[in-house]
């Protein structure tokens, strides 16, 4: 097994074993898919309309819930010290732990997101677009938010700080996903949203890690 492998491993028994985040996260996206619709009304129509971007917000902030802990568990009891002396380079780490949080939180978000789409009497091709949108946009926000748990890393209310980093940061991803959604219950193609949602994707996934190990060495040499 690979140290790459070894560490992924390792952080996902880790997120299963604790149960706290991702229980957390999802907890936390039913509460508000749950709440939205009874604040809203009867109004199936209007539920249909702001069902993408309720969801995707609550998806975003619900992934949110888990982020402060991607790095600060290993901070604080000295782990990660030890994994970056480790022959892995941080940037490899970094893309671990993004791996591991999307594993753990986003696709678990994703998956239970057509679930929640009944609430809002999202019609089958729309609910199959939101999926598609949450599957390719919420890596994106595992590893934008990376670089806002580095970032914070050595702050004592980091976690406070952490969201008005990461959410302006994220906005493109609320755009493109929401609007796929909002496309085809206008009856047009989303598959203009879904293509940029894609790119500023694998844009995040490309450049996250070796920024996240950039703030990430310079919070363990202070």
């Amino acid at each position: 097994m690979s140290a790459f492998t070894a560490l992924l491993s390792r952080d996902l028994r880790l997120a299963a074993r604790s149960g706290g985040g991702a229980a957390l996260a999802l907890g936390f996206f039913a509460l508000v898919a749950t709440l939205v619709p009874l604040g809203i009304g009867a109004d199936l129509n209007l539920l249909s309309r702001v069902a993408g971007g309720v969801l995707w917000v609550a998806a975003l902030l619900a992934a949110l819930l888990s982020l402060d802990r991607l790095f600060q568990g290993d901070f604080e009891d000295g782990s990660l010290d030890v994994i970056a002396l480790s022959p892995l380079p941080l940037e490899s780490v970094s893309l671990a732990k993004i791996l591991a949080h999307w594993l753990s939180t986003g696709l678990p978000l994703t998956v239970l997101s057509p679930l929640l789409a009944l609430l809002f009497n999202l019609p089958a091709s729309a609910t199959l677009v939101l999926f598609v949108s949450l599957l390719i946009g919420t890596p994106a926000v595992s590893a934008v938010g990376a670089i806002g748990a580095s970032l914070t890393l050595s702050l004592r209310r980091g976690g406070l700080i952490l969201p008005l980093i990461v959410l302006p940061l994220l906005t493109p991803a609320v755009i493109f996903g929401a609007g796929s959604v909002a496309a085809k219950m206008d009856g047009m193609a989303p598959s203009g949203g879904l293509a940029l949602l894609a790119a500023f994707a694998v844009a995040a996934c490309l450049l996250s890690p070796f920024a996240a190990a950039g703030a990430v060495r310079l919070n363990l040499t202070n």
